[in-house]
């Protein structure tokens, strides 16, 4: 099937405005996503739901292409989610333990979601974007590939653990496979993979072999596609179309729902973070 043609507006999708760039910034403020309500709504809607921004740029008879309101909550609903990773004197969110083996991990009875994906994709700063609530939380981010070597497991309050899984590629630890298989297969409280994809160069071969290994394991997983502020003109479009029609075909176990970010305009972390709190069950929307 050839990709629908984007028409020209999509070269300016994702050229964020100073005071855009500015506001993402400052979204560690516990009232950042009140001041993303107070944006015009093109701006709110590229922040907030840029699936939906990309959506725009397509033909109306391409729009069945793209899933993007399977998971569909209100902004009461992602303002809510907002409070389950704003760290508080009663809700603290911290990183705990790390660990090359699972019978090292920390055992704990909250719902678990785990972030994997190729090295250098992006997998520290995301999750350092989603804890920018809690900026005490130390996330190391580092320019060069395969920097995490182990489990790094953050306690989000009473809500869910998040884990950190290495980088796979290059420079992944020498017992990766058995250190991210035996995890993905036993961690009983695991409710959610998420997998993350490079925008810029989409699904690559190594990419393939982490999916397979979730297929094979019956595991619920998501893609997450990072650096969408990266890409220019119609390119992250094609990517996007390329990617769902890959999911489409190709998986079983994988949210029909893409989730594009930037780590870097925060563009989709407050959505991301809307999600995680409902698949964890700590927030009941009518998104599911």
């Amino acid at each position: 099937m050839a990709i629908p043609r984007p028409r020209h507006a999509v070269r300016t999708l994702f050229e964020v405005p100073a005071a855009l760039r500015r506001l993402s910034r400052a979204c560690s403020t516990f009232h950042a996503f009140t001041d993303v309500l107070r944006l015009p709504k093109r701006q709110m809607t590229k922040l907030v739901f840029p699936l939906q921004e990309l959506e725009r740029q397509l033909t109306p008879d391409s729009r069945l292409d793209l899933h993007v309101k399977i998971f569909d909550p209100s902004l009461e609903d992602i303002s809510k989610a907002e409070a389950v990773f704003t760290a508080t004197s009663r809700n603290r969110i911290s990183y705990l333990s790390s660990a090359v083996r699972l019978d090292h991990a920390p055992d704990l009875p909250s719902p678990e979601v785990c972030f994997i994906g190729r090295s250098n994709v992006g997998k520290s700063s995301l999750i350092k974007a989603l804890f920018s609530l809690a900026p005490e939380v130390e996330v190391r981010v580092s320019k060069k590939p395969g920097h995490t070597k182990k489990m790094n497991f953050f306690k989000v309050g009473k809500y869910f653990t998040l884990v950190d899984m290495p980088g796979y590629g290059y420079r992944a630890p020498e017992d990766f496979v058995d250190m991210v298989e035996t995890y993905l297969k036993e961690r009983r409280n695991l409710m959610r993979t998420f997998l993350l994809v490079d925008s810029v160069v989409g699904i690559q071969k190594t990419d393939s072999i982490a999916i397979e290994m979730c297929e094979e394991f019956a595991l619920p997983y998501v893609m997450v596609l990072t650096k969408i502020d990266k890409s220019s003109k119609g390119h992250l479009l094609k990517q996007v179309l390329q990617i769902q029609k890959f999911v489409d075909r190709e998986t079983q176990g994988c949210f029909p729902q893409l989730f594009p970010v930037s780590s870097v305009t925060y563009s989709g972390i407050h959505l991301l973070r809307c999600f995680i709190a409902n698949i964890t069950g700590n927030l009941k929307t009518d998104g599911l």
